[in-house]
């Protein structure tokens, strides 16, 4: 049977459960049940209209209504970090052009000194153009990169002491960055993402890669790249955490834009198969959401994976 540790739950900070009561009762959930960590997304300020895809649905549109409710996940973290003392709390992803990387890394250092070194940092570059207009980002175009520095600055101010950075896109005189963050060198940083530009990241930056959503087929595929390229930056692809987000919906099997069913979606036989193939592909962290707007649905399917899946897998 595997190990609730192994299990993440996502508590959401948008939609229409994405109250302050529905993410706590999660959280302490979470914690009571035995999960090994919880789960933020990262958006801030939802555009009135956008004409960017969403890139984890079969055509493109956005799971839930735009003016549900919304939480800003690094105030949300610190609350969390509060009212828990054993999950791991983590972003999956954290758009990192969206804040300044020097104080996005002070706040995630400090968010680690309270926890006693349980945050897990999930980077990502974003995909919602309009949402980095609104903000006053860096050029949506050049998030690839501005990524990359805001990684290897927020590595550098964790690991405390005199910290400047020469950059592309940042670039600061030297400051001090005491205290760093509790766990060393840094939190743990996963990569998301599937693109072969998100792999490189993983082999340059990251100490694991989060997918999202993908098929056997793909994650297979994808992994095979991810070994070259690990080996090519000179690293060890078996020192690599492997990270998945699954979207739950127990009993209500849905489809990618290739018609096959997503993982984690279906019957209950067929997501603990899909469970059971992710281990198999060294999948050892499974994160899962149920995304639907019903507050009693969204308990009885998260009560339903623990007590009828997870002893199963």
């Amino acid at each position: 049977m595997a190990s609730m540790d192994s299990f993440g739950l996502d508590v959401g900070i948008y939609g229409a459960n994405a109250t302050p009561e529905t993410v706590l009762s999660l959280t302490t959930l979470a914690e009571d049940t035995g999960f090994g960590s919880v789960w933020l997304a990262d958006h801030v300020a939802f555009p009135v209209s956008f004409k960017s895809e969403y890139p984890y649905a079969a055509k493109g549109q956005f799971p839930t209504k735009l003016d549900d409710p919304l939480l800003e996940p690094v105030a949300t973290m610190g609350v969390l970090v509060g009212a828990t003392k054993r999950v791991r709390i983590g972003v999956a992803v954290l758009i990192m052009p969206y804040r300044n990387p020097l104080l996005l890394a002070r706040m995630i250092a400090t968010l680690d000194q309270f926890s006693g070194g349980r945050i897990d940092l999930g980077a990502g570059v974003g995909w919602l153009e309009e949402e980095f207009e609104a903000l006053g980002s860096s050029d949506f175009a050049r998030r690839g990169k501005v990524t990359d520095e805001a990684i290897e600055i927020f590595k550098a101010v964790c690991a405390g002491g005199e910290v400047g950075y020469q950059g592309e896109t940042y670039e600061f005189a030297p400051i001090y960055a005491n205290p760093g963050s509790i766990q060393r060198p840094h939190p743990p940083v996963l990569i998301g993402g599937l693109t072969n530009p998100a792999l490189r990241r993983v082999a340059r930056h990251g100490t694991g890669w989060l997918a999202v959503m993908a098929d056997p087929v793909k994650l297979t595929e994808r992994l095979a790249k991810l070994r070259e390229l690990m080996t090519a930056a000179g690293r060890s692809f078996d020192a690599l955490s492997l990270h998945y987000k699954m979207f739950l919906a127990i009993d209500n099997p849905k489809h990618n834009t290739d018609g096959v069913r997503e993982p984690g979606t279906g019957s209950k036989a067929e997501i603990i198969d899909d469970l059971k193939r992710l281990r198999e592909l060294g999948f050892t962290n499974i994160i899962v959401r149920y995304r639907g707007s019903d507050a009693q649905q969204l308990t009885r399917q998260i009560n339903e994976f623990v007590s009828d899946i997870v002893p199963k897998v």
